[in-house]
């Protein structure tokens, strides 16, 4: 079981002292994250922060294994088959900041949900799935510096009358007609937003290292800077999809993080850069003998690849990215090639890295980081070779890709490899509730089956 590093969560002097620097708080939200990489917990009002700060809040314990909609799914027995029991979601130490995109002055804390009669954290939270892996690789000599990017789309909250969606507008102008990707006009065009974007995360300590306008109309992507910690860079990426998603909204637009929002345009996905570092911080794969440690990491992401794409791509939607252009469908690897799977980066010495260019957007940052960490380690361990570089165009191709959702669930399940880093009853947990939010899905007719079978 993991162990918090400290045995301790926030103490109400936190709380209070906090309080005392920002008296105009009105309400608090207290969150944990779930397998989804979404936010579940409850608003409070500011008078109930001691409380919070004393004994946590409660909610369904199983929120950490719901679908996409907070429903739980019958089959792993958790939120079902236990009667549902509440946990208590206790504040994590320096994790209360503001958010600044509401109207009403509201605070926002990261929480871990904890068993009410052990006091101890739930085995199958993803966060501490992912501290597992990482606490594997220090123990080995392995220290992972890691960074993610997320591309989204900015949207109009309202929806057509058929229920689709469409682009939304900026500045008071109408709707982009085009994709513009590098373009600093289309920059220029939301730069409200993207400053909004900036300031906030700069006031809740989220290091955003930059934005790009992306291939798709009105996509963007926001990097993370790259940090040694691989817990809170995954939980940094999360609490940004929140921040983006709340100033989109403060600003009449919603951004999403579908895999593939709009047919005919790019999908958004989730990269991971990873390197290692030294007990001095130097990165491994920048000195001498690093080539062959970088050629050993991609080989085990390669070998854990498959197995992991119930993860990568955990929903009906996630499979659609992989039918558009430099989305990887194969295990191919090469430098500074952006249609494969592993792409080498342009930049030598201490910038060396590796981008994991497979999961959607709509992945769990926690679960993606803990699979791409277990197949970087996995690689180290056994020295697995790549083979050889591809060459020019490689994201297609490849018979054994299982471009399926429920041929990926069915591989996460009976995962040997991976099951020797995620403990394979949570494979086995995290696979029915995705099967079960797919069967809820497709139980009702889609307007185009209509056009085609009537």
């Amino acid at each position: 079981m993991h162990e918090r590093a400290n045995g301790t969560y926030a103490s109400l002097t936190e709380w209070e002292s906090f309080f005392a620097e920002n008296p105009d708080i009105e309400a608090i939200d207290a969150f944990v994250i779930d397998s989804n990489g979404i936010l579940q917990g409850k608003r409070l009002e500011a008078a109930d922060g001691a409380g919070l700060y004393k004994g946590g809040v409660l909610f369904s314990a199983s929120s950490l294994v719901a679908d996409v909609r907070g429903y739980g799914i019958e089959g792993h027995g958790y939120g079902s088959a236990d009667g549902d029991p509440d946990g208590a979601a206790m504040p994590l130490p320096g994790r209360i900041v503001r958010a600044p995109w509401t109207h009403k002055p509201t605070a926002q804390v990261l929480c871990e949900m904890t068993n009410i009669q052990s006091g101890r954290p739930y085995w199958y939270d993803p966060r501490l799935i992912l501290a597992d892996i990482v606490a594997m690789c220090r123990r080995e000599g392995v220290h992972p510096v890691v960074a993610c990017e997320l591309e989204f789309y900015l949207i109009d909250p309202k929806r057509n009358e058929d229920g689709t969606i469409r682009v939304g507008a900026h500045a008071g102008r109408s709707p982009p007609r085009r994709g513009a990707n590098l373009s600093m006009e289309a920059v220029d065009d939301y730069a409200d937003f993207l400053n909004a974007v900036n300031v906030a995360a700069k006031a809740q300590g989220l290091p955003v290292a930059g934005c790009v306008s992306e291939y798709g109309v009105g996509q963007f992507e926001v990097n993370l800077s790259h940090i040694a910690d691989p817990v809170l860079a995954a939980d940094q990426a999360v609490l940004l999809k929140r921040l983006i998603k709340g100033v989109a909204r403060s600003r009449g637009m919603e951004a999403t993080f579908m895999a593939k929002p709009f047919v005919a345009e790019a999908g958004s996905g989730l990269h991971i850069h990873a390197s290692i570092v030294d007990e001095a911080g130097r990165n491994r794969f920048g000195l001498d003998g690093g080539e062959q440690l970088l050629r050993f990491a991609i080989g085990g992401m390669q070998a854990l690849l498959y197995d992991s794409f119930g993860i990568f791509a955990p929903n009906f939607n996630s499979q659609r990215r992989y039918l558009g252009s430099f989305v990887p469908t194969s295990r191919a690897w090469a430098e500074n090639n952006r249609s494969v799977a592993f792409r080498i980066p342009a930049q030598h010495g201490p910038a060396r890295r590796v981008e994991h260019r497979v999961a959607g957007a709509d992945a769990s940052p926690h679960l993606v980081m803990a699979a791409v960490l277990a197949g970087l380690l996995h690689g180290l361990r056994h020295q697995i070779d790549p083979g050889p570089p591809a060459e020019g165009r490689s994201d297609g191709g490849d018979p054994e890709f299982p471009g399926d959702l429920i041929v990926a669930l069915d591989r996460l399940v009976a995962a040997r490899l991976l099951g020797d880093y995620i403990p394979k009853r949570y494979l086995e947990v995290f696979s029915i509730t995705k099967r079960g939010e797919y069967l809820d899905l497709i139980e009702h007719i889609f307007p185009r089956e209509y056009d085609f079978y009537v």
